[in-house]
């Protein structure tokens, strides 16, 4: 989805005026944010490390229409079935696809399906905010964007990028700066203060 740049207590104040509820469930907080400007995002934070490992948004199309969710941060849902009947291609379950994951210090994304040695790889920063993977053998070429750093008006800094590549799998490692450390514990504080209710239990009308 595109996401907006913006200062970053503008990012803090839409988390803070948002209707937000909680709930405990297989071993994570869920949180699902209803934002003022009518966007929906989902959250999901282990319960042990209080570590994102799920964010996504619901998506609506030029007229209004719920198209689905949009993953930001997780595994991707899984895809229906493609009927040949009807389109005709199917994508090859070789191509290259990226996911994403957090970690209490870092931003990560992984690129598999990439056979090649990591010596062919390089990955900038750009100055249009993005992460760019490029292989010295023209095979492939990715711009990745970056939404963390973009809600709170940063670009992404060469020092702060690091990557390796095992089992066909392109790892890359961006270095979390503290502006986005303090505005993760911002909003993880916002979080914390909900009331979370654990599943089965009878949820209360709210006033």
């Amino acid at each position: 989805m595109k996401n907006i740049v913006m200062a970053p207590e503008d990012w803090l104040k839409l988390i803070q005026s948002a209707k937000k509820t909680a709930i405990i469930q297989d071993g994570k907080r869920k949180v699902h944010f209803l934002m003022e400007d009518d966007r929906e995002m989902v959250e999901e934070y282990h319960l042990e490390t209080n570590v994102l490992v799920r964010r996504a948004w619901r998506e609506k199309g030029k007229l209004g229409q719920d198209i689905g969710w949009t993953v930001e941060v997780g595994d991707p849902e899984p895809k229906n079935q493609d009927n040949l009947d009807i389109s005709g291609i199917r994508e090859s379950s070789a191509a290259p696809f990226v996911t994403r994951r957090v970690t209490k210090t870092a931003l990560e994304w992984r690129i598999r399906n990439l056979t090649y040695p990591k010596h062919i790889y390089s990955v900038s920063a750009e100055d249009d905010g993005s992460l760019t993977v490029r292989t010295s053998n023209k095979k492939y070429f990715k711009k990745i964007i970056v939404p963390d750093l973009e809600r709170i008006g940063l670009k992404p800094e060469q020092d702060r990028i690091s990557f390796t590549h095992q089992y066909n799998t392109l790892i890359i490692t961006y270095k979390k700066p503290p502006l986005l450390l303090e505005m993760e514990k911002k909003v993880l504080n916002e979080i914390m203060q909900l009331k979370s209710r654990k599943e089965g239990d009878v949820q209360c009308p709210t006033s």
